[in-house]
């Protein structure tokens, strides 16, 4: 800075006084600032509100889908079980029958 500028400061100070300097100094700051959040970060925050929402319903669809498939799980643990319990069944009736004919065979001896 050369001394002209240094006095033009100076003689402002002077003449409006520092505090007063210092409020015009404050809101050009808060100026810039606003102009800065508007035309900058408001578009990419918008975009990532998009992208937050697409991801949330792909959340979703993915909650949804876990939900069917453990039902389907189900179905099919539950289908086995039953499959079992008739094997076991008739596995409980061959046998009965295997022992009834044993004791006809040894009472027609």
């Amino acid at each position: 800075m050369n001394s002209s500028n240094i006095n033009q400061i100076v003689l402002i100070i002077d003449e409006v006084g520092y505090p007063v300097l210092m409020a015009i100094g404050m809101g050009y700051f808060i100026w810039y600032v606003w102009k800065y959040v508007t035309k900058e970060l408001k578009p990419k925050i918008g975009a990532s509100h998009k992208t937050l929402i697409k991801l949330l319903d792909q959340i979703r669809m993915l909650d949804n889908d876990l939900i069917r498939l453990q039902q389907k799980v189900n179905t099919v643990i539950e289908y086995r079980k039953q499959e079992e319990l008739k094997k076991q069944g008739q596995e409980d009736e061959d046998s009965t029958v295997y022992i009834n004919d044993m004791g006809k065979s040894n009472d027609n001896k």
